[in-house]
């Protein structure tokens, strides 16, 4: 059937779009946080609190968008969350305390919530459609736009202003929500194998087991977001507070990890096929806990950097398995619950990190995250069994 073949095609390539720029966008914003804290005066305790304005306004937006995709569809959700997704992102340089920064990133992480619920649903139709495991491909395009905007934050970080340079990516933003928008709502969403429109109504009822299993998930989503999370928060901070980088290499620093994640994510969909989840997630987060150890205690820059790319290849594809999981299990409100878990994680593990190195410093609170992806890989161990039957 050609004709539906190519309108698959065309669906994937408008999401790939959009997961993109999810990445491009985040990761412009990450690599500004230094020059943020400067200009706002704001201790690391006090930049960990209005941190939390991302966190909780993602959070709170994740809990709903699962309802709202049920009622409108994800793909309409998408590009509304895309649109508000790139206005924002210009409002953190226009503050200069904490406190202000603090609400803006509330309608930032509003905006980042909502946006990664819908595509990821979305997402998980398509591959129910395809029959193949091809999640890691659309997170492969996350890290790819991360590494972009991180690697083009990290070139002007020297010349250009925060205000300019996110006010640039609000322009670029925009022009590519109004192309793969319009291709996104041209398309229907995807049908599951049996050739049946996804059910809008309703959500989806999910008996004990299945919950616990979605709620499996999201930890594991949990565990290993936070690491991402902390990473492009704080890791060009540690680089260039701890290890005395210039302000173009401590940002290359989450080009270095978004870097190793696209790479094992592209590679994600033939490591799940030949090894299947429990294994690939295994692996993966054994090759976390080495890398981010050696990240966050190596005594020079370019040890560090080679740290934070083993730990981006180990963590790349436990998130994506997690959510598709999640997915396929409870359909929209499936990956909310993962997502607002796993993101949670990603967003909650920023400001954690700022309390920590307060009270002991940022190499020891970077540590934590070799820690969460060691309990990833004893809660997929101990879930083998049912996640396999789930």
């Amino acid at each position: 059937m050609p004709g539906p073949r190519n309108d698959l095609t065309r669906l994937r390539t408008a999401l790939t779009a959009f997961f993109a720029l999810d990445g491009f966008v985040f990761a412009g914003w990450v690599v500004r946080i230094p020059a943020i804290k400067e200009q706002t005066g704001a201790s690391a305790g006090a930049l960990g609190l209005a941190l939390l304005g991302v966190s909780a306004g993602a959070v709170v937006t994740m809990t709903l968008t699962g309802r709202l995709c049920r009622r409108y569809g994800s793909h309409p959700v998408t590009v509304a969350c895309a649109v508000l997704l790139c206005l924002s992102v210009a409002l953190p340089p226009l503050t200069h305390s904490a406190l202000a920064l603090g609400l803006v990133l509330l309608v930032f992480g509003s905006a980042y919530g909502g946006i990664n619920v819908a595509f990821n649903s979305a997402a998980v139709d398509l591959v129910a459609a395809l029959r193949r495991p091809i999640m890691p491909s659309f997170h492969a395009a996350f890290s790819l736009g991360g590494m972009v905007g991180a690697g083009l934050g990290g070139l002007v970080a020297g010349s250009l202003s925060p205000v300019r340079h996110l006010l640039c990516l609000t322009v670029i933003g925009l022009v590519v929500t109004l192309f793969a928008g319009r291709a996104l709502l041209r398309c229907a969403p995807a049908a599951p194998p049996d050739g049946a429109v996804p059910d809008r109504g309703a959500p989806r009822r999910l008996d004990r087991r299945t919950r616990r299993l979605v709620v499996t998930f999201g930890v594991i989503a949990l565990c290993t977001a936070y690491g991402e999370g902390a990473m492009a928060d704080w890791g060009a901070l540690h680089l260039a507070q701890d290890l005395d980088a210039s302000p173009g290499l401590a940002a290359a620093g989450y080009s270095c990890v978004a870097l190793a994640m696209t790479v094992g994510r592209l590679t994600g969909t033939i490591l799940l096929e030949r090894l299947g989840r429990t294994t690939t997630v295994v692996a993966g987060g054994t090759t976390a806990v080495a890398g981010m150890l050696l990240g966050s205690l190596a005594p020079s820059v370019w040890a560090a950097l080679f740290g934070f790319a083993i730990t981006g290849l180990g963590l790349a594809n436990i998130f994506p398995v997690a959510i598709e999981r999640a997915g396929a299990l409870g359909g929209p409100a499936g990956v909310a619950t993962a997502s607002t878990l796993g993101y949670g994680g990603m967003l909650l593990g920023p400001p954690a990190i700022g309390f920590m190195a307060d009270w002991f410093s940022l190499p020891t609170a970077l540590t934590s995250v070799a820690a969460l992806a060691a309990v990833a890989v004893l809660v997929a161990v101990a879930t083998r069994r049912a996640a396999a039957t789930g």
